[in-house]
């Protein structure tokens, strides 16, 4: 194959149309193309306003707390656990994690639909499995057994005892006087924390589609991360959904969360009612337990090693054994062998030549996809509506085994938008191209905020030195080192994905990388006595040219379907690219270099400073 070849042929498949494909890639793009990219989406408010509500733990009236404390966490999910983990076999154990569910496990407290379970292997998903002696019963498990994993957590690591749960921040500023942080929240409580994490999630806070007439619905709704099961019946362990056996369900969304819920409500619901703007790709699962006698096997340091392992895979490097085998890994190892083919019959490597090596892989897979799609689902017009026209990695790639199947359900009914999208609701349906279809209960598989303000999904906002919100700080987008320190903000760590690794596959490793230089920064800073820890605007300046100075990947790609991976088909500015960005050189190059920084001792970049230190500094910055 040439650079100027229109077609590719490999083994077993029949020649790939590239100018076609990529032409109907685009006019699927544009049929979903929408001006109002984010603004097309509804904040729970109103009669929706339990969409944000614990349906599990009702709070306990108790005391407003005022209290001083070491380490406050904001955030009890796997952030929050994996960073009280590292702080507490780092010597710090007075962690106080603040969350405003009823327990522990962030995601996997508030997702209990049915049929939820982790999308990446628990081998690698699963953070802290050797040092909680755990062993996965599945390749992939079940949602129960991800917050089960949670609470373990939490209890081996003593978190539990000076939690707070039921309670949310609502204000979080800066005391310079005191060298500490100030925590309000909705239980009147006044927190000063001389060090504060924040483990918000990338994905927690629901949304709603903004169809015109979706608040005079009169029948039964929730969102998914709130399932009703008094009204479904079943139960997150996967009992049958009898009180659906006389309704028409509807359900509005065909993605991540979908997919695994959709196939338990085609075997509950009278008939289901499925609405369908853009389709996901549905790769093989084969999902299978793990063999007790085999993990025994597994030498000291192996999810460490199986970690990088699938990183390194799933980055396109190389690696002499795949480890985790699953879809994410199989993509990688497509292009790079594609590469690896082409340099090897041209002697030449440059970025044509990987480009043209992704592009080529991804048209093969995304044509195996979709062919995937005619030998599963029977009825020929729901399976040409199920065919996912773009490439791989512009949604979230998706593994199941039966939700393809459950379209082939007499009771099941796609209902295929063509890209539009549900037309209205009113009181007893939704309507599609003029047609009604009446619902008894509708759910909304809508996912979570993406592209609004740090700020609003976290639900407050932090204050720094000098009354600076962060907010105002990250005004052209956010601004960091490592995607962990801000300047103008000391004592205060983000753990997230962005500026650091963005490893979106698998989106713990980040968390625990991050935890584990977070507990590294506090142990060293208690040690030495330093009353602040801050980044300096050089170091934070630094960093952020280095991000700037890579590839944004598929995030700006023209031929991807609009979704939260590219801003919802709105142009990419600076401020989205920051906000997105993640090492230049990918996640193992980020993982290395973290590492590093950490081992040298020397924290490059951040100040550490006594309080006749601040002292000074404050009055150099009066005059």
């Amino acid at each position: 194959m040439t650079s100027t070849d229109n077609s590719t042929t490999h083994a077993g498949t029949a020649p790939i149309d590239r100018e076609a494909l990529r032409a109907r890639y685009r006019a699927e793009r544009d049929k979903r193309l929408r001006a109002d990219g984010n603004a097309q989406y509804l904040e729970p408010t109103g009669r929706f306003a339990h969409c944000l509500e614990d349906p599990y733990v009702r709070a306990v009236a108790r005391p407003p707390r005022r209290e001083e404390v070491a380490v406050a966490f904001i955030g009890g999910g796997f952030a929050g656990l994996v960073s009280g983990a590292r702080l507490t076999q780092a010597g710090v154990d007075d962690v106080h994690i603040i969350e405003g569910g009823g327990d522990v496990g962030g995601t996997w407290y508030w997702n209990r639909y049915p049929g939820a379970m982790c999308d990446t292997a628990a081998m690698v998903y699963l953070p802290l499995l050797e040092e909680t002696g755990h062993m996965p019963s599945q390749k992939y498990v079940l949602a129960g057994e991800i917050f089960a994993h949670a609470r373990r957590i939490a209890t081996q690591f003593g978190l539990y005892d000076r939690a707070l749960f039921s309670t949310a921040v609502t204000g979080l500023a800066w005391d310079e006087p005191s060298s500490r942080w100030i925590i309000r929240t909705d239980r009147g409580d006044e927190i000063r924390a001389r060090f504060v994490a924040m483990g918000t999630g990338p994905l927690h806070r629901p949304k709603l589609p903004g169809i015109p007439g979706i608040e005079t619905f009169a029948g039964h709704s929730f969102h998914t991360s709130r399932w009703d099961y008094a009204y479904t019946g079943g139960d997150p362990d996967g009992a049958a959904m009898e009180k659906l056996a006389d309704k028409r369900v509807g359900i509005i969304g065909t993605g991540a969360t979908a997919v695994q819920c959709i196939p338990p409500l085609a075997r509950a619901a009278r008939q289901l009612f499925v609405f369908q703007r853009t389709p996901s790709s549905i790769d093989v699962r084969n999902n299978h337990a793990i063999d007790p006698e085999w993990f025994k096997t597994l030498a000291p340091g192996w999810q460490q090693q199986w970690l990088m392992n699938f990183a390194t895979l799933q980055t396109g490097g190389f690696a002499d054994e795949d480890l985790v085998k699953d879809g994410w890994t199989e993509i990688a190892q497509r292009v790079r062998d594609r590469v690896v083919a082409e340099v090897s019959a041209t002697g030449t490597l440059d970025l044509a030549t990987i480009q043209r090596a992704f592009e080529d892989s991804d048209d093969e897979k995304m044509t195996e996809i979709r062919a995937r799609v005619d030998a599963i689902v029977t009825d020929r017009v729901a399976a040409a509506a199920l065919k996912p026209w773009y490439r791989q990695l512009c949604k979230r790639p998706c593994f199941h085994d039966e939700y393809l199947q459950a379209y082939n359900e007499p009771g099941v009914h796609l209902v295929d938008t063509d890209g539009k999208g549900v037309e209205r609701i009113d009181a007893t349906g939704v309507w599609v191209g003029g047609v009604h279809y009446a619902l008894d209960c509708l759910i909304f598989a809508s996912g979570f905020e993406v592209g609004t303000s740090y700020s609003r999904r976290a639900g407050f906002e932090t204050v720094g030195r000098g009354g600076r919100s962060l907010s105002e700080h990250w005004t052209d987008g956010m601004r960091s080192l490592h995607g962990i320190h801000v300047h103008g903000f000391p004592n205060l760590f983000i753990v997230g994905l962005s500026q650091g690794a963005n490893l979106i596959s698998n989106i713990t490793q980040n968390l625990t990388e991050a935890g584990t230089t977070i507990a590294s920064v506090i142990a060293h800073a208690l040690a030495a006595g330093a009353d602040q820890v801050e980044v300096t605007a050089a170091a934070e300046q630094a960093w952020v040219e280095l991000l700037e100075s890579g590839t944004q990947g598929f995030l700006g790609n023209p031929d991807c379907t609009p979704g939260y991976y590219n801003n919802e088909g709105k142009p990419i500015g600076r401020r989205e690219r920051l906000n997105a960005s993640g090492h230049p050189q990918g996640p193992v190059a980020y993982f290395h270099h973290i590492d590093g920084w950490r081992r040298s001792g020397a924290y490059a970049g951040l100040e550490f400073r006594s309080r006749g230190a601040v002292r000074e500094a404050a009055r150099d910055e009066a005059k």
